[in-house]
């Protein structure tokens, strides 16, 4: 049953016409829970507050299905709007964006272009920059694009997911670039060809790579909400002697707002990923596709109003 609720949330999570209707509906139906508001000045306003509770913060102007040039460059303005005001606001907050929303699908000039107007201006301001990764079919490529951009700059990372199969050795192939990751354990539905099928294996192979990225000496941003995932990572830090400034856990704004901060007063780095924008529906379906308990929430939520 709960695979059958979370490939419906994902089916609709692809849906373009419902994208669409969302946009005109506004953020309504428990989605602001998941969703900081609409516009950068709501975006800084969640950023601010979660700042003052000690949670640092990767902020994201959400954006799916960009398939000409001219979105892909207001996408791109909207994040150098997000760098900005970061910086003026002086929060402690990255950005994460994702390349199909910079033109990826469009041309390899037109993304490569974007992400270095990002880039450029971040470096000026001191921010940070992670590369969501998106479904298998994207992902070399977008690692592709990652390595360039990484022997051009220094402040930029990116995902990847415990659910390929192929990630073990990317993080090998990544290696020599010293990179940042996200480590997370992917989102997408992925055909079993790709993708291990079960979540016991999925598990495994995220605590693989978690060793495998910390043991390399690389910082490692440990993207999870299960605690089983959050206990191995503490004990294996204090088994390596591993310092907390080579890590950090990150969760989901609106998802486990309790134990983020209880991860803030044990001392370790706790970011909360952060999406604002119009373009919110097929993030917050993806989010209901991944906990039943997410959807439970929303629906309370309606009979409420």
């Amino acid at each position: 049953m709960e695979q059958l609720m979370r490939d419906f949330f994902l089916f609709l999570s692809k849906n373009k016409t419902l994208t669409k209707l969302a946009k005109q509906y506004g953020l309504r139906f428990g989605a602001s829970r998941f969703v900081a508001g609409e516009t950068i000045d709501d975006a800084v306003r969640v950023i601010r507050q979660l700042n003052e509770k000690g949670l640092a913060v990767t902020v994201d102007y959400l954006g799916e299905f960009v398939d000409n040039e001219r979105e892909a460059n207001e996408m791109a303005r909207h994040c150098l709007e997000a760098i900005e005001a970061i910086s003026r606001e002086k929060l402690n907050s990255q950005l994460s964006l994702k390349m199909t929303s910079m033109g990826l699908d469009i041309s390899d000039d037109l993304v490569m272009r974007n992400m270095r107007r990002i880039l450029d201006v971040a470096k000026q301001r001191g921010v940070f920059v992670t590369i969501d990764m998106e479904d298998y079919s994207r992902c070399q490529k977008t690692l592709d694009i990652f390595k360039q951009l990484k022997k051009e700059y220094d402040n930029v990372g990116t995902v990847l997911q415990a659910y390929l199969y192929r990630t073990e050795k990317d993080i090998e192939d990544l290696k020599s670039y010293r990179p940042n990751l996200r480590l997370v354990k992917g989102a997408y539905k992925e055909s079993p060809e790709v993708a291990f099928p079960e979540k016991k294996d999925v598990d495994e192979n995220f605590k693989k790579i978690i060793k495998q990225h910390l043991l390399n000496g690389n910082y490692t941003a440990v993207a999870t909400h299960d605690d089983a995932i959050i206990e191995y990572t503490k004990q294996l830090v204090k088994e390596y002697n591993i310092p907390n400034s080579q890590f950090e856990f990150q969760m989901l704004y609106g998802i486990r707002p309790e134990r983020q901060i209880e991860l803030v007063r044990e001392g370790y780095t706790m970011r909360v990923y952060v999406p604002y924008g119009t373009d919110w529906y097929g993030y917050f379906m993806r989010r209901l596709a991944e906990r039943p308990a997410n959807v439970a929430f929303v629906l309370k939520g309606i009979i409420r109003k």
